[in-house]
């Protein structure tokens, strides 16, 4: 397996991951009270949508030729960091 198939499955997999928690983040809006259970559906639809940037940033990455492969994934690496600590701070205060 190449670094580039490696690389590309572990972020497969961190973005399954991350589904995962936003589920569960779902799940427990449904059990809050309204105003708690609408402010976690919300922050919920923000991390799907920045998930969705990263599914697509994969893609572009999968997709790339070798010799723009390098610059995508500094791209792909810096909207990974802004979307890791999105999350994080999602998580935080949902806890």
């Amino acid at each position: 397996m190449s670094n580039r198939e490696a690389y590309e499955q572990k972020m497969k997999a961190k973005l399954d991951e991350w589904q995962a928690e936003i589920d569960k983040l779902r799940a427990k809006a449904r059990g809050a009270e309204a105003d708690a259970r609408i402010e976690r559906e919300k922050e919920a639809e923000r991390l799907e949508a920045k998930r969705e940037e990263m599914r697509k940033k994969l893609e572009e990455l999968r997709h790339s030729s070798d010799d723009a492969w390098d610059d995508i994934r500094a791209g792909t690496e810096r909207a990974w960091k802004s979307f890791s600590e999105s999350f994080e701070k999602a998580r935080n205060r949902f806890k």
